[in-house]
């Protein structure tokens, strides 16, 4: 989905600052926190037993299955994340025995309290920067930020079910910049998995900003460029450069 600029806001190519890629689950919902720890914390919070290695293991499988499923490009985020606790429930050892429900709602709730809390940020650097949503996602992306109330913010989103292509593979990250029209070396790449998103980000000249709980070491010896513990975090660090 791309966003058309209207008369208010210049084009792309007349936008002062730095463009911005920015990763979705775990990083506009969750403050550096992935979507399969959390969900693992409400299951266990409603006496689920199922350790979180092999929890994730499932989780995993049922995320894959979600976006294998024809109607899924349709869904809200909501809806999907209820998808997510129906797949659980058939891959958990207890998963008939808990209220997986339950633990869905809390996610839900949670995860849109977030997105809630981060965007007066959202919407103060769209109105500076070109910003596009890039994800490994089920080809519903589009539908679940309209759904959160955040789609004005992006100039485009890159949804892997849709492209065909998920990180770290660099071809999502390179149509992320066709579709702003922004260089590398002019683009910060933001988001939770070191792997996904932060060294293939570095790998193609941009700079990229790792959000984390600040407990946590960043794995390697590559570091990110810039660090943040909390998504309001990256304005100040944005506001505070210029393109090359």
């Amino acid at each position: 989905m791309d966003r058309k600029h209207s008369a208010s806001k210049p084009p792309a190519a007349d936008v002062r600052g730095v463009a911005l890629l920015l990763d979705f689950g775990g990083t506009l919902d969750g403050d550096g926190i992935h979507w399969s720890p959390r969900f693992h914390e409400a299951y266990a919070a409603t006496g689920g037993t199922t350790p979180f290695e092999a929890f994730d293991h499932a989780f995993r499988l049922a995320l894959r299955s979600l976006g294998e499923q024809s109607d899924t490009v349709g869904l809200g985020f909501e809806e999907t994340v209820h998808r997510l606790s129906v797949g659980l429930t058939a891959r958990l050892a207890d998963g008939s025995a808990v209220d997986l429900d339950t633990a869905a709602s809390r996610f839900h709730a949670d995860a849109c309290a977030a997105v809630e809390r981060n965007r007066p940020t959202l919407e103060r650097l769209s109105s500076s920067h070109r910003i596009a949503l890039i994800s490994n996602f089920t080809g519903n992306l589009a539908v679940c930020v309209r759904e959160l109330g955040v789609d004005h913010c992006f100039e485009a989103i890159v949804d892997s079910g849709r492209f065909g292509v998920s990180k770290p593979d660099a071809r999502i990250f390179e149509e992320g910049l066709r579709r702003l029209d922004a260089r590398a070396e002019s683009t910060w790449m933001l988001g939770d998995n070191p792997d996904a998103d932060i060294l293939p980000a570095l790998a193609l000249g941009m700079r990229a900003c790792w959000i984390s709980p600040r407990e946590r070491e960043f794995p390697g010896e590559t570091s990110p460029t810039a660090r943040i513990a909390r998504f309001p975090e990256i304005a100040g660090l944005l506001e505070g450069t210029s393109a090359p």
